[in-house]
């Protein structure tokens, strides 16, 4: 029978890492919207990083920042928060290397957003977070969906940087991408083809809904043209 706590692992750690993704995203994107250009433009190298880096190089990192001879590592076990080898590291990783993803996409919504809307509300004397959740939210709500959706994935299928934060240990840290990657090490040919074709029938769905979302917002544009 097949063990299926990689596959648990995997949307544990992409569902948690997209949670924090989703908020931390919206948060700087809203902001990164306001900003002047020459300060914006300074902010996307910084917060885009990741998207272009090796994940080898952002699991590197974090080995620097969170290993337990670190300060901040140090700190966090005195927590009694351990996150090298132990699979909340998977959900750091994925959050660094997904974030890029919601905070561009998030971005490019809130940019595109008719700022005429909300001064409309706060002549109403509607709060501004009111204004945020209620009538910005709701208008760049395809552009959000689709970033969501498109962390979510790259959270799910997430190796490199997992691989160098928590490792692979069955039962424990193991991911479907590191089990992929393991099994085809030991020569388990089809143990891996498996898990592959897995990973494929999630991409798969995933696609097919960010399809669906572009769709439904192209079409939303038109009916309101």
């Amino acid at each position: 029978m097949t063990d299926l706590f990689p596959l648990w692992n995997s949307l544990r750690i992409a569902a948690i890492s997209s949670v924090i993704v989703f908020f931390a995203g919206i948060f700087a994107a809203y902001r990164a919207a306001r900003l002047p250009r020459t300060l914006k433009g300074i902010l996307d190298v910084i917060l885009t990083l990741p998207l272009v880096l090796p994940p080898t190089v952002c699991g590197y990192f974090l080995l620097l920042l969170f290993g337990t001879r670190r300060p901040l590592g140090s700190f966090l076990m005195q927590m009694g928060i351990r996150l090298v080898m132990n699979w909340p590291g998977g959900v750091a990783a994925a959050v660094v290397v997904a974030f890029p993803l919601m905070y561009r996409t998030a971005r490019g919504a809130f940019e595109s957003f008719d700022e005429n809307l909300a001064w409309s509300g706060q002549t109403l004397g509607l709060s501004n977070t009111w204004i945020f959740w209620h009538v910005r939210m709701r208008a760049c709500r395809q552009g959000i969906l689709a970033g969501t959706v498109l962390a979510f994935a790259r959270a799910l299928g997430e190796y490199g940087a997992t691989s160098m934060l928590i490792g692979y240990t069955p039962g424990r840290t193991a991911t479907v991408s590191t089990t992929v990657y393991q099994l085809w090490r030991t020569n388990d040919g089809r143990g891996a083809f498996f898990w592959v074709m897995v990973n494929l029938a999630i991409s798969a769905v995933v696609l097919l809904a960010v399809n669906l979302l572009e769709t439904r917002e192209r079409q939303g544009k038109k009916n309101g043209a």
